[in-house]
């Protein structure tokens, strides 16, 4: 099992709109209607050359099966934020997200060498931000009624990792990944 982080690219932008809409990622996004094709083309087109985000198409053996982004990316104060999915139901829970996780930490830490990743996870997304925690991410922030989807109001956690945080617990989750057969 291959698993490996491109850049995207214009022949993803299909891909991208069919994914964005499928019922298990939309529902954790933090916009719960259906994204039309104007609608995504104007992002798709926003994001093109914008200094301040980065996007991979996440691929197991080959075969694309996910997106990560880098957001709101400050040299200035050294911090950015981040997201990714898994589109492919199949690949859940097979060690795909944890290595996004540990290339996109070391990149962020070490190539970009800034100080600091923050996310934002529904509260009810649990697997997910205690996934960023199993990272050495931290809790930073509950907020209350911050996004309404469906009609009802949702809970976020923040988490956020500083550079010294990873520092600390990269060997142990390079570990767990090379345990599960990945190449770090």
């Amino acid at each position: 099992m291959t698993v490996r982080l491109r850049d995207l690219t214009p022949d993803d932008s299909d891909r991208l709109l069919a994914w964005r809409n499928l019922p298990e990622v939309a529902r954790w996004m933090y916009s719960d209607h259906e994204i039309s094709r104007p609608e995504h083309d104007r992002w798709f087109a926003g994001i093109a050359g914008d200094p301040t985000r980065r996007y991979w198409i996440i691929e197991l053996d080959g075969e694309p099966v996910g997106l990560a982004n880098l957001a709101d990316i400050s040299t200035a104060h050294r911090k950015a934020a981040w997201a990714y999915y898994l589109a492919s139901p199949a690949v859940r829970g097979k060690g795909v997200g944890a290595f996004v996780e540990v290339f996109v930490l070391d990149h962020v830490f070490g190539d970009l060498k800034l100080n600091k990743l923050c996310c934002e996870v529904l509260l009810e997304n649990e697997a997910v931000w205690k996934m960023h925690e199993s990272f050495g991410f931290q809790r930073e922030a509950l907020y209350r009624s911050h996004v309404w989807k469906g009609g009802t109001a949702h809970d976020v956690v923040g988490l956020g990792l500083l550079a010294a945080d990873w520092a600390k617990a990269r060997p142990a989750s390079v570990a767990r990944l090379r345990a599960r057969g990945f190449v770090i």
